[in-house]
């Protein structure tokens, strides 16, 4: 029988995206402004719309907001963006493996934050982030 993802335990998988977090350079955190991270099992359909993605590619994580490059002087009482990582596609990637969805939760969170501060999949493949 084939594997069904997630398999990780929900909070064990929290605490890697928090210990991404925390990894960050203070610089970084202390400039995140109104956002929230979030985690859910898989991408919903809208979601993979939204990516601009088919229906077989894994989205790993999705940014959804106004990045900090584009608020202006009327931004303000405002929802927070979003930042979800989505534990199913990550653990399939990842092989089941701990340590490589450790990895892969640290460069999904560090991905999608560089989307809340305006920087671009475009860019970021010029950077050789992909």
């Amino acid at each position: 029988m084939p594997k069904r993802y997630p398999q990780m335990d929900r909070a064990e998988f929290e605490d890697l995206v928090i210990e991404a977090l925390a990894g960050l350079p203070v610089f970084f955190q202390e400039r995140m402004q109104n956002v929230e991270l979030l985690v859910d099992d898989w991408p919903s359909r809208e979601d993979q719309e939204e990516a601009g993605l088919d229906g077989f590619a894994l989205i790993l994580g999705l940014y959804h907001g106004i990045p900090l490059t584009e608020r202006g002087s009327g931004y303000y009482l405002v929802t927070p963006d979003t930042i979800t990582l989505f534990q199913g596609p990550i653990e399939v990637v990842s092989a089941g493996d701990f340590e490589r969805i450790r990895e892969q939760v640290r460069h999904t969170v560090i991905h999608e934050i560089a989307h809340h501060f305006g920087i671009s999949d475009d860019r970021l493949r010029e950077l050789g982030a992909y």
